[in-house]
C-alpha cells in the first residue's frame, strides 16, 4: 500500500500504514522497539542502532551490537509490559510476523506503531528509504540503497529463461509460497519460476506428489522458518522427487533462510548472490 501523507511538522508526520491504520509518526525517534528480526538488521546498517532500545528473541543480527539491546520476548508473543518500560517513541512491526492483537494492545497504551509489509523487492527499497527518513546518516543512507540498487543490477545482468522452482516453508504439513509473498519476487527476479505462483493462499499446503508432478528444475529448502538440512536434501533427492529436473542435476540444495525471507539488507547479498 503506498503511504499517503496527512499533515507533517518538524516534529513528526501522520502517515497511513500497512494495516490501514493513521500513525503520528516522529520525524527523529530516540527510542525505538523493533518487534521484526528483518527491521532490526536494517535499522543497524542504516546507522540507526543507537536509537534501538528493544528487540525481539528472534532479532538475531548483527549479534554483536544486539548483545546487550534488552529483549521482549518473541515476535508472536511480546512483552506488552516490558516493551512500556522502555518508554519508546517509536514501536515497528510487521503485518504477517506481528500479531493484530498485539499491536492493538500497544496502540491502547497511547504508542505509536508503525505497522509495514513489503511484498516485493520493490516494496523493499521503499521500506528501507522510509527506515532511513527516519534520521539515518546520508552515508549510510546512500550506501545500503547503493546496495540494493547494485544488486539489482547484477540480478538483470544474471537473468536468463526462467527455471521452474519450489521453495519449501515447512515440513509435516509441506508448504510453499504463492505469488503474494516477499519470497516469489525476489525468486523472479533471480530468474526461478514459483511452480505455486497462483496457489489462492499465501502459504499453502502441498503434497510431494503434487511438487513432483510440476517437474521442478530447482529444489530450495530454506533453513528457516523451519530448519532444513542437508539429511532433508538427500531424502527428497532419493525419494519423492527422484524423478525431477531439479534432483537429476543436483539441484535440490538447502538456502540461507534470512536471504530468502528477510528484506532488507539481505535483500541485496541475494540479488548479487543468489540463493
Amino acid at each position: 500500500m503506498p503511504l499517503r501523507w496527512y499533515e507533517r511538522s518538524e516534529m513528526s508526520s501522520v502517515q497511513r500504514d500497512a494495516s490501514d491504520s493513521l500513525v503520528t509518526v516522529p520525524s527523529a525517534p530516540s527510542r525505538i522497539v523493533s518487534l521484526v528480526p528483518s527491521v532490526t538488521e536494517t535499522l543497524f546498517a542504516l546507522g540507526l542502532g543507537d536509537r534501538v532500545v528493544g528487540v525481539t528473541e528472534w532479532c538475531i543480527h548483527p549479534a554483536r551490537e544486539l548483545a546487550s539491546v534488552p529483549r521482549v520476548r518473541g515476535t508472536k508473543n511480546p512483552d506488552v509490559a516490558a516493551i512500556e518500560s522502555l518508554r519508546p517513541d517509536l514501536v515497528l512491526a510487521n503485518l504477517e510476523e506481528n500479531r493484530e492483537i498485539d499491536v492493538r494492545r500497544l496502540r491502547e497504551r497511547g504508542f505509536a506503531v508503525w505497522v509495514d509489509f513489503p511484498c516485493t523487492v520493490a516494496d523493499v527499497v521503499a521500506h528501507v528509504e522510509w527506515l532511513a527518513d527516519l534520521g539515518a546518516p546520508e552515508g549510510r543512507r546512500s550506501s545500503l540503497l547503493g546496495n540494493l540498487e547494485q544488486g539489482l543490477a547484477t540480478a538483470r545482468a544474471r537473468l536468463r529463461e526462467p527455471r521452474r522452482c519450489f521453495v519449501a516453508v515447512w515440513k509435516d504439513p509441506w508448504m510453499t509460497l504463492s505469488r503474494a509473498t516477499y519470497a516469489h519476487d525476489l525468486l523472479a527476479h533471480l530468474g526461478l519460476a514459483n511452480v505455486f505462483a497462483d496457489a489462492a493462499e499465501r502459504y499453502p499446503r502441498v503434497t510431494l506428489d503434487r511438487v513432483a508432478s510440476l517437474s521442478p528444475e530447482v529444489v530450495l529448502l530454506p533453513d528457516e522458518p523451519y530448519r532444513f538440512g542437508p539429511d532433508d536434501a538427500r531424502a527428497l533427492a532419493e525419494g519423492p522427487l527422484a524423478g525431477t529436473p531439479a534432483a537429476r542435476n543436483g539441484a535440490i540444495r538447502v538456502v540461507d533462510g534470512t536471504l530468502a525471507f528477510w528484506p532488507g539488507p539481505r535483500t541485496a547479498r541475494a540479488l548479487a548472490e543468489g540463493l
